[in-house]
């Protein structure tokens, strides 16, 4: 018999949202305050020192000092310093972490620290949402596209956290994943909300609690691996223009310069990519081992099956190329967000746009 949704606990979980919501504003500004206040630091001057320098009619033309010079018989002469010009460019592996959105200013790292605190804040009222939820179904708290977007955007924010714990570096994930939980919560609560309601009988199996976190789960880590692809990109361009001497602003300077190196970030993607793969794999089994308990067949190509197999091809492309071809870099970088885009057409494509027997719980 199925229990009737406890409407009280719903809208405290309904209250914490956008509480969360609101904490997570909140440390957004921080972590942007954190960027602004670092590109005071250092590490513009630090990156701009690795560029060639001019030759030496532009450092007279920026008007370099004077040097008098006596001679033995008393003339004076005037003369300009020399100018050392570089004869060579620091190679691409030879360029240095940046200090990864901490270690700028003593001020900027302190709005980075208030930024975290207010993450973990938020992150604990998020979680309890997550679970108010569960409690008021009375079920796991992902039976339709609200509540797996709640608790997917807290695997993204858990995962980040969970880093933080092992390395200080890793806070350059802040601004950018706390920008999209923002985004990703504000799309549940707008146009994805579903009131509490109970599912369907074929789907109270054990199975639910196995194949949905594990492909929560999955997701929240695939997008921290995306992230870092794409930042991975950015950070490749700059570093080619940093080595080549090409002129950029110092705001440019001073961000992409507080990055991790982009053999830092393509190795990070990929660790996190190639751990997740066999999780991923495992969901995929589980939720063919459902579907036989279910409807009794393992495989249909229903949308959502077939959206998930194309994942994992794009996935296993990806590991495979980088194991036997030896892909790293750019074109690597290219499949892991491509990977993490057939994910999103799965996550959200398919409930949308597709009829499809995962459709139980509505959008």
């Amino acid at each position: 018999m199925m229990l009737a949704a406890d409407e009280g606990l719903a809208d405290v979980s309904n209250v914490l949202v956008y509480t969360a919501m609101a904490i997570y504003a909140l440390a957004f500004l921080a972590y942007v305050t954190e960027w602004i206040l670092g590109g005071r630091s250092k590490v513009a001057r630090t990156s701009a020192a690795l560029l060639p320098e001019r030759d030496a009619e532009e450092a007279s033309a920026r008007g370099g000092p004077t040097v008098v010079v006596r001679t033995k018989g008393g003339t004076e002469v005037l003369e300009r310093p020399k100018i050392v010009t570089r004869s060579s460019t620091p190679a691409r592996d030879e360029l240095p972490d940046g200090p990864g959105a901490s270690g700028g200013s003593e001020q900027g790292d302190m709005y980075g620290r208030i930024a975290v605190s207010l993450t973990t804040l938020a992150f604990l009222l998020h979680l309890g949402a997550v679970i108010t939820r569960a409690l008021s179904v009375q079920r796991g708290p992902w039976g339709n596209m609200y509540e797996f977007s709640t608790a997917f955007s807290m695997v993204v924010v858990a995962a980040f956290l969970g880093f933080l714990l092992t390395s200080r570096r890793v806070r350059w994930m802040g601004l950018p994943l706390v920008g999209t939980v923002l985004a990703d919560l504000g799309l549940a609560v707008t146009v994805l909300y579903t009131e509490t309601q109970q599912l369907v009988p074929a789907l109270d199996s054990i199975w639910m609690w196995i194949h949905v976190p594990l492909a929560i789960i999955c997701g929240g880590l695939l997008y921290v691996g995306a992230l870092s692809s794409v930042l991975f990109l950015l950070r490749d361009r700059y570093e080619a223009k940093l080595v080549a001497g090409t002129p950029m602003r110092k705001r440019t300077v001073s961000v992409l310069g507080r990055l991790p190196s982009s053999v830092t970030l393509d190795k990070f993607a990929y660790r996190v990519n190639a751990a997740v793969f066999p999780l991923w794999t495992f969901a995929i089994v589980a939720g063919a081992i459902w579907a036989e308990s279910a409807w009794g067949r393992y495989w249909d190509w229903d949308p959502k099956e077939t959206w998930a197999f194309i994942t994992w091809i794009a996935y296993a492309c990806y590991l495979h190329a980088r194991a036997t071809v030896g892909w790293k870099g750019r074109k690597a970088a290219y499949l892991a967000i491509v990977g993490f885009l057939c994910f999103l057409v799965n996550y959200y494509g398919v409930n949308i746009f597709f009829n499809s027997l995962h459709a139980y719980g509505g959008v």
